[in-house]
């Protein structure tokens, strides 16, 4: 969209995000201990949330196997799914702190870095972890369903912390709506209200999502449907967690 956030207001903040750093540093620790930098295809083949297994609560291992890339016709050889050594149902949670690369988590990180220290400023500290992993599950389940109601590939893997994040961003624009969010724009930078910068980004995981109907929620390695998922969780858990907030 040629439009990425690099700072927000914080002149009303007054708790210290120390949830929101730890969800940062969980997140790189996992990434680069326990995925070993995306190398350990076996833990990220494990661990991810896999649609099927959600649907029915089994474990599902497969082969490898290669796969030709349709638009430059390289083939590839892609990891089969490997066992989870625990009920599948937590790889919702555990998902959600893994990353497909180093692109993946920095973007990722750059959304939580900004936003998120002013929903725990609101939230407090336990309620805003609540609200993010409440916003994570949420749209992992939201992915599932989407992918087997559109008929979806139930085998292709998903993992990350988009959908969490995503909520994070549905909470901020309900509660600061009108706060500035410094956004870089091509070779400069504009400010503009939350609302306008983070719906252009709502704007566009729906669009992305609707356009994939029919050939599944997920293209080009990206869920939409948790994207949307999480920041309508977010919108709605955002009141629930901060009951008597007024928006701002």
């Amino acid at each position: 969209m040629g439009m990425i956030p690099i700072g927000d207001d914080n002149s009303g903040r007054t708790v210290n995000p120390l949830v929101n750093y730890v969800l940062i540093a969980a997140n790189i620790a996992v990434f680069v201990l326990l995925q070993g930098m995306g190398a350990n295809d076996r833990f990220t083949y494990a661990f991810s949330t896999v649609p099927q297994e959600i649907v029915t609560g089994k474990d599902v291992v497969t082969s490898a196997r290669t796969v030709k890339d349709p638009a430059s016709g390289q083939t590839f050889q892609q990891p089969g799914l490997q066992p989870t050594p625990m009920t599948v149902y937590l790889t919702l949670l555990i998902s959600m702190f893994m990353h497909g690369g180093i692109a993946h988590l920095g973007g990722n990180l750059l959304y939580l870095w900004i936003f998120g220290d002013n929903i725990e400023n609101a939230l407090g500290h336990l309620r805003y972890l609540a609200f993010y992993l409440a916003c994570g599950v949420l749209a992992s389940l939201a992915h599932v369903f989407t992918t087997a109601a559109t008929d979806g590939n139930m085998l292709v893997p998903s993992l990350g912390a988009s959908g969490a994040i995503s909520g994070v961003l549905g909470g901020y624009m309900l509660l600061f709506p009108g706060r500035r969010v410094r956004m870089l724009m091509g070779r400069g930078t504009a400010e503009m209200p939350a609302w306008v910068s983070i719906g252009v980004w709502f704007l566009f995981q729906v669009v992305a999502g609707m356009g994939l109907l029919g050939g599944g929620s997920q293209a080009g390695g990206v869920a939409y449907a948790a994207h949307v998922g999480g920041f309508i969780a977010g919108l709605v858990l955002v009141k629930i967690f901060a009951p008597g907030r007024t928006s701002r």
